[in-house]
């Protein structure tokens, strides 16, 4: 029983589970308890992670910052971490374009995957005490917010992701660049799309943040069907950006539709790869804990 109840912490970690809560915080705390719960099992077994108050002290702190209690107990000074501190400056860009709208077979939208993997990296970033911003995106920046670490500040990133929807076309290439024009502070920038846009654009704007010493995650979100393009029948597409129709017999198609997916797919993860970016594809039914342990292995990587 005991067993079970440790094993529990998977369904935290299912997207079609976490979407059927009612609150939007909710599903964020849902997401990050869960993943928390699995870090120490495989496959990320002798991975961990603290959310201190402390940081040790260093030549010029002043002594009135000492934490005098935490230095009986470990004989060791620690300084007391402030809400202002911040060990790491994350700006989380998330798609907000009609074509993140899709989803297949009952599951959740892209977006809807989207938004609570940003809501969980928001949550981890404030409570690690690094500082966590937001940017929405579709043809326009929809809503910047800058990096801040307050524990505040992660109730206005929640409410905004709770609160936005999707429209308009994408212009991924365009906002990127204007987003990377708005960071004053190098750090960390996360992008979460389905980045359904010129792949060259794409880079473009990526390497933009890269040239601002920033270094980059990319989230790539796809439902599985986009992949694969298993329709089974007759069926009538339509653009979900620009409205055009046709009508095609999907297997005539597959084939060829799979080779350009795979081409364009191998594309963008390669000129991700070398322009040092880290490069994730993730599936709408996918556990949401794959994503959160690139974003961690990256911020270890980087302190």
């Amino acid at each position: 029983m005991e067993n079970s109840a440790r094993n529990d912490y998977r369904k935290y970690l299912d997207p079609a589970v976490v979407s059927r809560l009612s609150s939007f915080e909710l599903k964020t705390r849902y997401i990050v308890e869960g993943f928390l719960l699995g870090l120490h099992r495989s496959p990320y077994h002798g991975f961990s992670i603290e959310f201190s108050q402390h940081r040790p002290y260093m030549p010029g702190d002043s002594p009135k910052d000492i934490d005098w209690r935490a230095y009986g107990k470990t004989d060791k000074f620690y300084i007391k971490q402030y809400e202002e501190e911040t060990n790491l400056r994350c700006s989380i860009l998330l798609d907000c374009s009609r074509s993140m709208a899709f989803s297949h077979s009952g599951r959740i939208t892209k977006f809807d995957y989207a938004a609570m993997l940003a809501s969980a990296l928001s949550y981890l970033c404030i409570h690690q005490k690094d500082a966590a911003g937001l940017t929405l995106y579709a043809d326009t920046v929809k809503k910047n917010l800058p990096p801040k670490a307050s524990s505040m500040y992660l109730n206005e990133i929640l409410k905004s992701i709770s609160v936005a929807s999707v429209a308009d076309a994408t212009k991924t290439a365009k906002c990127l660049a204007e987003s990377a024009e708005k960071i004053k502070h190098k750090g960390l920038v996360i992008v979460i799309s389905d980045f359904f846009d010129d792949p060259d654009e794409i880079m473009k704007g990526l390497r933009h943040f890269r040239f601002k010493k920033n270094e980059v995650i990319v989230f790539q979100i796809l439902d599985s069907v986009e992949r694969n393009f298993a329709f089974g029948k007759d069926a009538i597409f339509v653009d979900m950006e620009g409205g055009e129709e046709i009508l095609t017999q999907p297997h005539q198609i597959q084939k060829a539709y799979q080779d350009s997916m795979k081409e364009y797919l191998a594309h963008l993860k390669k000129e991700c790869l070398q322009n040092g970016i880290d490069y994730n594809l993730i599936d709408t039914s996918e556990p949401f804990d794959k994503s959160l342990f690139s974003y961690l292995q990256k911020r270890s990587r980087l302190y």
